[in-house]
């Protein structure tokens, strides 16, 4: 790790900063750009009711699976290797669906491409501990307000890209920007094989070191305790993202402007992406962050639900700056391990069993609204999910790492050993 940090490692460094900038600013463009189009695509691939809602439970179900198998790839292909391949995964499988001719294939390609941004998911944490272990809070800072970037601007983009050509060319143009990920990481294994050289001439490659024990996240509770927080957090994320135009127009709101405020609840994420890594590592306990954010959650719920047509954009508002919850989750896959080999594990397996619990929460809303004729049952659901979520974030509060649990360390580490 010191090799990384000398001053000769610093332009090898810097690529690997735009690499995971870039990868983030193009982790969620795959998922947000298709709905925008459904309509046009719906007459040429004949999308069903079934089939949307298929469309709509691919990504947290892709990325809980691969949440939980990316920590194998990690340990037989390296870090750098293992997103690689994770951009070729979401590269072909955007530029794939984009000619397909039938629904199930376009869904096939699309699980594809989820593929490999649930593997970009897990992989970009570890990456940050890696190669930054000294600015954890400012590039974590950086990358999760890149993807609140993403997240707001490939709805926006997608529209008058279609308009401009058709709704495949608009598909298909975000796999540039996933390509663009390739350049500095391709760089990157290049620097790092003549830096192993320099090291040791007789070796050729890179050596990797094998954690003295692995961690078996299944019986870790502060792996369980991540995951608890990160299904109860997305699962309010993913049910406003689904349900909150239908919701808003069925309350009475016009379709555009219910569309705009889910616009503004997506870019409202950018300025709590922002400053959440830069605050929370100065805490020695999250909670009291958690909370706050966890306050405006619960005012955005109860406003919206009470008065959807009157102050709508202040509760959409106070919805949105609740979102600071997620970016506590990631910076806390980093926060609550030492090592490279930890960060992966617990990036893993919370994504893994936390976008599992969190998928399947917007499609029990619907059900439960078509079931009881009530929006109010509905919204009572996410009152569990912010039960769930608090639950999550006790558990990892004490700063102690998923390295000391798994070893049995009962004494609460630094602040410095966390970082």
């Amino acid at each position: 790790m010191s090799a990384v940090r000398s001053s000769g490692q610093m332009r090898g460094r810097i690529g690997a900063l735009l690499g995971i900038l870039l990868m983030a600013l193009s982790l969620r463009a795959a998922v947000v750009s298709v709905p925008p189009l459904l309509g046009r695509i719906g007459v040429d691939l004949e999308f069903t009711e079934f089939t949307t809602g298929l469309l709509a439970m691919l990504a947290p179900l892709t990325f809980a699976i691969f949440g939980l198998l990316t920590p194998r790839l990690i340990r037989a292909l390296g870090l750098e290797r293992t997103l690689l391949l994770s951009v070729a995964l979401a590269v072909f499988g955007q530029v794939a669906r984009a000619f397909m001719a039938d629904v199930y294939s376009f869904l096939a390609l699309s699980i594809v491409t989820l593929c490999g941004y649930g593997i970009g998911n897990v992989v970009l944490p570890p990456l940050v501990k890696k190669y930054f272990p000294d600015h954890i809070g400012l590039v974590t800072s950086g990358y999760v307000t890149l993807i609140a970037v993403g997240t707001w601007v490939a709805p926006q983009f997608s529209v008058p890209m279609a308009d401009a050509s058709n709704w495949r060319y608009s598909v298909g143009a975000w796999a540039l920007l996933s390509t663009m990920v390739l350049v500095p990481w391709i760089i990157q294994l290049a620097a790092n094989r003549q830096h192993a050289r320099v090291a040791n001439p007789a070796a050729g490659t890179a050596q990797v070191v094998a954690p003295e024990r692995r961690i078996n996240p299944w019986t870790n509770k502060v792996a369980w305790g991540l995951a608890i927080y990160l299904a109860g957090n997305s699962a309010q994320t993913y049910v406003y993202f689904t349900w909150l135009p239908p919701y808003l127009h069925t309350m009475g709101v016009g379709e555009a402007t219910a569309g705009n405020m889910l616009a503004l609840f997506a870019i409202i994420g950018l300025p709590v992406s922002l400053l959440v890594p830069l605050w929370v590592p100065r805490l020695k306990r999250p909670l009291s962050a958690v909370l706050i954010f966890t306050c405006c959650w619960i005012i955005g719920h109860f406003g919206i639900y009470l008065s959807p047509t009157q102050g709508t954009a202040l509760w959409v508002v106070m919805a949105g700056l609740g979102q600071g919850t997620f970016a506590i989750a990631l910076l806390m896959m980093n926060l609550r391990s030492r090592t490279t080999y930890g960060s992966g594990v617990l990036s893993g397996f919370a994504q893994g069993i936390g976008y599992a619990g969190a998928g399947i929460v917007p499609l029990l809303f619907g059900i439960v609204q078509q079931a009881t004729g009530s929006w109010a049952v509905a919204f009572a659901m996410m009152g569990l999910c912010i039960i769930v979520m608090l639950t999550g974030a006790l558990m990892i509060n004490a700063p102690r790492t998923i390295e000391d649990v798994a070893e049995g360390v009962q004494r609460e580490p630094s602040l410095q050993e966390i970082d």
